[in-house]
């Protein structure tokens, strides 16, 4: 990932010149923006990043993406309509780049909807009670943890059911990178909950050790930041700071579980 800064109010847009590389609009903590740099890089397509500060976001960015939100992917040649919302993006990028690319999705469609399906589940069974738990003003919603352990449970009988180290095979595939960004921050959950919360090595054994085999994955690797990182700017969130450009620091990351 690049490492430049979030651009923000009263910028210009940035010159990039006319080398044929995608353009993806990004913020460097947002998950759903992860996904897209997630796919490029697992397909080793050429792009160039450009952060945006979603705070202040740069007036001209809404002519980029109206809804003001990252990820917005601009393609060479089309430079007028960008592309955004990550699950579209994604899908775009798998469809758009199949010649010499290594393919994410199943090749067979009844497999390729149920991947999408899972995909879905994960937003509502996962991410939904996830975001509950870390951002509630007003103490840990009642049934947020259970209902997060549940969903958790879908994907750990997944994993059994297909008997293989992904959900992509032998390699991660679509499904693997769409609910990555958020596994990699299911460790911020000690933010809100302490030390008390862990996740039973029993319960969610394939899962834990498909997280392990996942941090090494080169894709991964390219976008990957450390809980510290994660939880520097998960504070500066919620002291309403927001300080986008925290330096990297990716050391292990502590352990949930």
């Amino acid at each position: 990932m690049s490492n430049g800064k979030h651009l923000a109010k009263g910028s210009t847009p940035p010159v990039l010149g006319n080398d044929g590389k995608l353009r993806l609009y990004s913020m460097r903590f947002c998950p759903y923006a992860q996904r897209v740099h997630l796919i490029l890089d697992a397909k080793n397509i050429p792009y160039h990043t450009i952060y945006i500060n979603l705070s202040e976001k740069p007036e001209w960015y809404f002519d980029k993406n109206p809804l003001g939100k990252v990820p917005a992917l601009e393609v060479p040649g089309k430079e007028n309509i960008t592309l955004y919302e990550s699950l579209v993006v994604a899908d775009y990028i798998e469809e758009a780049y199949t010649d010499k690319q290594r393919k994410l999705y199943p090749s067979d469609p009844f497999k390729k909807a149920q991947d999408r399906i899972l995909i879905e589940r994960f937003n509502g069974a996962v991410i939904s009670p996830y975001y509950r738990i870390l951002f509630s003003s007003e103490g840990i919603p009642p049934g947020a943890i259970t209902e997060f352990g549940t969903g958790l449970d879908i994907f750990e009988t997944e994993l059994k059911t297909r008997g293989t180290p992904y959900y992509g095979g032998d390699k991660p595939g679509m499904l693997d990178y769409m609910i990555w960004p958020w596994c990699e921050r299911v460790d911020l959950l000690k933010f809100a909950l302490g030390d008390k919360y862990e996740l039973d090595k029993q319960r969610f054994g394939k899962l834990l050790q498909w997280r392990d085999l996942m941090e090494k994955d080169d894709a991964v690797q390219k976008s990957f930041l450390s809980t510290e990182n994660h939880t520097k700017f998960l504070q500066s969130r919620k002291s309403g700071e927001n300080n986008y450009d925290i330096p990297s620091n990716n050391a292990k990351k502590l352990r949930v579980g």
